[in-house]
């Protein structure tokens, strides 16, 4: 990371995803640490008039805080590359490959990482074919537990872990109100941990894992946004070579989507000690019990440093880098 500094930046958060409280706590972080770092700091609500406003100001770098489709789909992205503006975070491409879980399981995979078994199903398949028949299947061909979970969105959103088959259709019905297409996962059992991922233009470097133990058993959304519903291991209780393992795995699966400046990864250290991805988020949550700030202060990195020199970042790619 480097030393210089934008003179003003736009933070962008809450939008109208359903992880818009989220976001709103991100923002806000974000915007108070570049401003102990003396930064000119708008903290904006998308709108209407926010793309006219953005090519009126001209802001050194956008920092979205954007959780959920608003931020993290690439359609945003998108834009900002038309306006010819820089900003923190992963390009459009990237940004819809790391959004759509089947496809980045996929494109994970095809890299040599290990991911658990699934199936995505989209709801017209349910009309089409018939829910009792396609349940019928998965009860009988997938061994329970399992994962369901919306093919996208983040902050377990939707998320059930059925142990009988009887309670699939509830767990679908879930999963589908934030998303068309679900996903059924095999579960793992294992250690869950999730891995930051900074590049702030050197290459590449893994946090320490965090290593997440739920109260309750299950990282709901609630155990994640409520302070002592979960316990976080940092570093993660793991041997030093699956710690080392983790981390290339991260790296390999920030790599293969082709992320840039920052992500998180998430994944499952199953009994043999090996990292199995789950998914790979483009903006990771910022907020005051999000996992890539606990990282970052585990590591001993300053937050305001480290999220100032990912929008120095921004604006050196923007001028190197072609608009997609």
């Amino acid at each position: 990371m480097n030393d210089l500094s934008p003179r003003n930046v736009v933070v962008l958060a809450g939008g109208i995803s359903h992880e818009r409280d989220v976001s709103l706590r991100s923002g806000r972080r974000v915007a108070d640490r570049l401003a102990e770092q003396g930064i000119a700091v708008t903290l904006r609500d998308p709108g209407a008039s926010l793309l006219q406003f953005l090519e009126e100001s001209r802001p050194d770098a956008v920092w979205p805080a954007l959780h959920g489709a608003s931020g993290e789909d690439g359609a945003l992205r998108a834009l900002l590359d038309l306006l010819d503006i820089p900003y923190v975070g992963s390009r459009p491409d990237a940004a819809r490959l790391a959004w759509d879980k089947p496809t980045a399981k996929v494109v994970v995979a095809r890299a040599g990482v290990s991911t658990p078994a699934s199936i995505s199903l989209p709801r017209d398949t349910f009309r089409e074919l018939g829910a009792d028949s396609i349940l019928a299947i998965v009860a009988r061909k997938m061994r329970l537990p399992v994962v369901v979970k919306p093919a996208q969105g983040g902050s377990a959103q939707g998320v059930t872990i059925v142990t009988d088959p009887a309670d699939l259709p509830r767990a679908m019905v879930g999963a589908y109100t934030y998303c068309d297409v679900v996903i059924v996962e095999q579960l793992v059992e294992g250690a869950e941990i999730a891995i930051g991922i900074i590049d702030s233009g050197a290459g590449p470097v893994a946090l320490p894992a965090v290593e997440i133990e739920p109260v309750s058993g299950v990282y709901s959304f609630e155990a994640r946004y409520n302070a002592g519903e979960t316990r976080f291991f940092t570093p993660a209780r793991l041997s030093d070579d699956v710690a080392a393992r983790a981390a290339d795995t991260a790296i390999a699966a920030h790599v293969a989507l082709g992320l840039r400046h920052l992500s998180r990864v998430d994944l499952i250290v199953d009994a043999s000690g090996t990292p199995q991805f789950l998914e790979a988020n483009v903006l990771p949550g910022l907020t005051e019990t999000s996992l890539l700030p606990l990282a970052l202060e585990s590591a001993g990195y300053d937050l305001g440093w480290v999220y100032t020199a990912l929008a120095d970042a921004a604006m050196r790619d923007s001028q190197t880098q072609p608009a997609n």
